[in-house]
């Protein structure tokens, strides 16, 4: 009944007005599941590879329909007659398919797709929501929300160097209440920009891209906007930051060139973080130093890592070789999962399974590019990873997760757990 028959895709258009994938997956049984994929702005050097038709004549050369052959040629040939409840097999044979180690080949939106679909169908055949099906019956954890409400870097035309500031809503019972707090500080951050005559424009994920000062600008209006909506900074709303610092490095450092900070040597970047910990309530930096500064994040993780969570995100690229690399350097105590970065969903699995045996934390992320598909949130709850971060709540395909933990925690009712996964941090 759940052996798969047949496979269909269909080039659809994401948040960014980009093309990207849906497949769809056909049981035996009858069984039918869709899943789309997303794709990202800020994208790592060693993430998996989507296929692109590279036609300058369609979609700007970012049309995806050699991606959507592949599904309805080879990987629908090689498919048929597997068992989709074995996620572990489907996966290992579009790995095989490929037969490339970044899935140049066959592309990591195709074989994304299929590996989502894949086990969205098996799960529609149990008769269980997805987070069952991948994660047991004690799949019950929801994930600490980490919402981007300032958007800058390569996410928004705005004076920030910093790619996202988030809130973090550490002080709440329950997901329900967390994602009323951060609604409630969003709406006030909102406040603050209008009654300062600033842009309530909104960048790619939905938070805001004014023009700011500078970055410090961001974190101060972030606590006043907490303190404004009737919270506490540090006790009921935290502060967390991806620099993507990728994206300002230049030979020998970094240059904060947006804000007016500029140029600064990687022991200038640490001490700037640590000047912002001590001043504002900061509980994660994510790609604090550039994807390739190993010696960065090693220095943050040693300087700072027993107050904050440091947490790669292009430096490992939901990738366990380079997970276990950064495990036995000390290089980060966290690791940003990404689907679409690795390709597979048994391959993610792998890498939070990685991630919690060294002790590592472990945040599901979605990316720039986005649809409505609500997958990673049924699988933030199957990892019990705690983290979790989709944006601002603001925009359908940001809310389309958040909405559906809000499902997942009605439907858990009692047994629905929800946890501060920054409590330990010495503040």
């Amino acid at each position: 009944m759940t052996a798969i028959c047949n496979l269909d895709a269909l080039e659809i258009l994401d948040s960014r007005g980009e093309p990207t994938l849906q497949v769809r997956v056909i049981l035996e049984g009858g069984a039918s599941a869709v899943a789309a994929v997303p794709a990202g702005a800020s994208t790592g050097r060693h993430e998996a590879r989507e296929a692109r038709d590279a036609d300058p004549e369609r979609y700007r050369g970012r049309g995806v329909s050699r991606a959507a052959s592949a599904v309805r040629g080879r990987i629908a040939e090689g498919l048929r007659g597997l068992d989709a409840a074995d996620q572990k097999q489907i996966d290992g044979r579009l790995i095989a398919l490929d037969g490339t180690p970044d899935k140049s080949g066959l592309g990591a939106n195709a074989i994304l797709g299929v590996s989502m679909a894949a086990a969205r169908a098996a799960a529609q055949a149990s008769g269980r929501p997805l987070y069952v099906h991948l994660g047991g019956g004690d799949a019950t954890l929801l994930p600490m929300p980490c919402l981007n409400v300032l958007n800058g870097g390569r996410h928004a035309d705005s004076s920030l160097d910093v790619q996202e500031f988030m809130l973090v809503p550490v002080g709440m019972p329950t997901f329900a209440r967390a994602m009323r707090c951060a609604a409630e500080t969003y709406h006030a951050i909102r406040d603050l920009l209008h009654e300062r005559s600033l842009s309530t424009a909104v960048g790619d994920e939905g938070g805001f891209a004014p023009k700011l000062p500078d970055n410090e600008a961001a974190l101060d209006l972030i606590v006043a906007a907490t303190e404004r909506a009737g919270y506490r900074p540090g006790e009921d709303v935290a502060i967390a930051i991806d620099p993507a610092a990728t994206s300002f490095a230049v030979e020998g450092g970094y240059d904060l060139v947006r804000s007016g900070t500029g140029r600064l040597d990687r022991g200038g970047l640490l001490a700037l973080y640590g000047r912002w910990i001590e001043r504002w309530p900061i509980v994660s930096i994510e790609d604090g130093f550039g994807e390739d500064d190993w010696a960065g994040f090693v220095a943050q993780t040693a300087a700072q890592g027993k107050r904050i969570q440091v947490m790669g995100d292009d430096l490992l690229c939901t990738n366990t070789r380079l997970i276990e690399q950064a495990i036995a350097e000390d290089a980060c105590n966290a690791a940003l999962i990404k689907l679409n970065q690795i390709g597979t969903v048994t391959e993610t699995a792998a890498a939070v399974a990685m991630c919690r045996e060294a002790g590592w934390a472990s945040m599901v992320s979605h990316r720039s590019g986005e649809t409505t598909d609500a997958f990673i949130a049924d699988f933030a709850v199957a990892m019990g990873c705690g983290q979790i971060k989709s944006g601002a709540p603001c925009r359908g395909e940001r809310l389309a997760k958040y909405n559906r933990l809000l499902e997942i925690e009605a439907e858990l009712g009692p047994r629905a757990r929800f946890e501060n996964p920054f409590a330990h941090r010495r503040h």
